[in-house]
């Protein structure tokens, strides 16, 4: 996902040295934009860097994504027609409605069935959920000692790495995505990192959009150079 990343910058003329992009991404997007950042072929265009509740560290996936693939998979089956036939569905997964409405922003009604299906690939992403705990570097030797009772990273493919440009998290209070355990990780993968805490779950820009917009933008203000 790095890759396609750094690919998008490449055909969009942005990954000049000394460039002045702003990456930000949420839960596996965070991951992909950390990966894109630690990674030295890609980050020169780079000018800071949002993780909105994801850690650069290895750890499960929380049951409910695996239940929200399952459950988008029977909208499809059942072939509804509306996106509020799809929210009945759906409720047998999810309690929460802003979750609902989040997960059904992905559907779209097909021209020739008019019924519903997902601008995503299911199964793909189905198949690929043991995986997305993953992540691709090792954390820093000196956080080591700091992240004590974290997993190590046995998968590690890259050299141990950090990116020193202006990081945001923005964790979710009621999230255990950004934790004490992988805050040392993300402190030494991103010496420069800021953290800011808003009342939410892990969808925290969807419970939380105006705060979330707030932080965003007094963040980019402040590492925006004056002219």
């Amino acid at each position: 996902m790095a890759a396609d990343i750094a690919r998008f910058m490449r055909d969009h003329g942005l990954a000049q040295e000394g460039g002045k992009v702003n990456l930000m991404g949420h839960s596996m997007g965070g991951k992909a934009v950390m990966a894109f950042a630690l990674n030295s072929a890609y980050n020169g265009c780079l000018h800071t860097l949002i993780s909105a509740d994801m850690a650069p560290s290895i750890g499960k996936i929380s049951p409910e994504f695996a239940s929200y693939a399952q459950g988008m998979q029977e909208i499809e089956d059942a072939k509804v027609r509306t996106k509020a036939e799809g929210d009945k569905v759906l409720q047998g997964y999810e309690k929460s409605l802003p979750t609902r409405q989040f997960l059904l922003t992905n559907a779209i009604t097909d021209p020739t069935s008019q019924t519903i299906r997902f601008r995503i690939p299911l199964d793909i992403i189905r198949e690929s959920i043991p995986q997305i705990g993953e992540f691709p570097y090792s954390p820093p030797a000196a956080s080591a000692s700091e992240s004590e009772g974290e997993a190590p990273n046995a998968i590690s493919q890259h050299p141990t790495t950090t990116w020193s440009g202006p990081t945001l998290f923005i964790k979710g209070a009621r999230s255990a995505y950004i934790n004490h355990r992988n805050i040392p990780a993300c402190r030494a993968f991103f010496p420069r990192m800021e953290m800011e805490t808003l009342d939410a779950g892990h969808w925290v820009h969807a419970e939380r959009p105006a705060e979330f917009v707030d932080a965003v933008e007094k963040f980019l203000r402040a590492h925006t150079p004056t002219k």
